[in-house]
């Protein structure tokens, strides 16, 4: 598929905070935090790099639905979001 500027922007700076956050649960465990603290940023990040795949998935299905190819594109849709279900 071919993304948009804008889109591909919005996704990367999505991707390094994911990555900021990753790397800063890796500090926690070494730190020994709480284990709270650490399933809240757990949490966080996980949700954060959902957002990355439903903001893909909705600019796809747009795509789509501006190009309907309802024999190939519908079922590739399904299948991308069940992974993300």
């Amino acid at each position: 598929m071919d993304y948009s500027e804008e889109l591909l922007d919005e996704l990367l700076k999505r991707l390094a905070r994911v990555e900021g956050q990753v790397r800063g649960i890796a500090s926690m465990l070494s730190e020994r935090r709480e284990c709270r603290d650490v399933v809240t940023q757990i949490a966080a990040a996980s949700k954060a790099l959902d957002q990355v795949g439903f903001r893909l998935v909705a600019a796809g299905l747009a795509a789509c639905l501006q190009e309907p190819d309802p024999e190939s594109k519908v079922a590739e849709f399904e299948r991308l979001l069940s992974k993300l279900a």
